[in-house]
């Protein structure tokens, strides 16, 4: 009975989180579609979170639907099942669709925005990032390498493909430790949160913490709490997006409550004539 009850609480919180984090992917787009600019936005954040969002994606679908995956996760988890649910696919293929959009807004013509300048924070992908992404691919690519090279037939201690696979979701691992760096640091210069909205860092916060309690509570039903090692892509995504979340929340309603300090780009007066509820955002 009580098995059953923390399934039904397992699976609500898993789509309760999968429409939290889903939803707070949104009020970013429409401010932005709203304020016609990304001003005050970096495309950092949205071009790293497609090939993010890709990788997990893709783990996410190996850990649930292939056999030679969850065999090989098996015999290095004592026979268990991996804990990735449904849920968590739904959500990362959301995440893919939403986040090009997003960062589809940073073409200005596309969208109709007025351009930014090239000078304006923000406006062009960093080098780290780039780096990231580079860095991401080639460890990728050697883990295969690695793999195809060795063919070791011990999956349990040797080289398998569930370790490309693993490999595929630390590139989304990485990618949560620093993507939210460009926009903290956007936030400390302009000394504003304006143009980053906060109702998304709420939605994402409350998706973090349904995550990690999902996580907890499917670890628990299979007496054996390496389900939470053995993902730990789902672990540390929902406790660096919360870790986050604080920083933003702290930013906007404590550091920079009330501040409506222009984002500093002289081709861009856009924020003169904003409504009060426009720059509240």
């Amino acid at each position: 009975m009580a098995a059953s009850f923390l399934h039904f609480i397992s699976v609500s919180f898993g789509w309760i989180y999968f429409f939290c984090w889903s939803f707070s992917f949104y009020p970013q787009p429409i401010l932005n579609f709203r304020r016609s600019s990304t001003t005050g936005t970096t495309i950092d954040f949205p071009a790293i979170n497609v090939l993010g969002f890709i990788a997990y994606f893709v783990s996410n679908a190996a850990f649930l639907y292939s056999p030679q995956i969850r065999t090989q996760y098996a015999l290095r988890h004592h026979g268990l099942a991996p804990t990735v649910q449904f849920n968590d696919l739904a959500f990362a293929a959301h995440a893919v669709g939403i986040s090009i959009i997003i960062f589809s807004q940073f073409w200005a013509e596309l969208w109709g925005f007025e351009k930014r300048g090239r000078r304006d924070p923000g406006a062009r992908i960093s080098k780290a990032i780039l780096g990231i992404v580079v860095g991401s691919l080639v460890g990728v690519g050697t883990v295969v390498f690695i793999v195809v090279l060795r063919q070791d037939e011990d999956a349990k201690t040797g080289w398998a493909w569930i370790d490309v696979i693993y490999a595929i979701s630390y590139v989304k691992l990485i990618i949560t430790f620093v993507k939210y760096m460009p926009q903290v640091l956007t936030n400390y210069r302009n000394h504003s949160t304006q143009g980053w909205s906060i109702v998304q860092i709420l939605l994402d916060f409350a998706g973090g913490l349904l995550s990690i309690l999902q996580l907890g509570i499917d670890s628990y039903l299979q007496g054996d709490w390496s389900g939470i090692t053995g993902n730990p892509v789902k672990l540390m995504l929902g406790n660096v997006s919360m870790f986050f979340d604080i920083i933003f929340i702290v930013q906007h309603y404590c550091l920079y409550n009330g501040n409506q300090r222009k984002v500093h780009n002289e081709e861009d007066p856009l924020l003169d004539g904003a409504t009060r509820e426009e720059r509240i955002e």
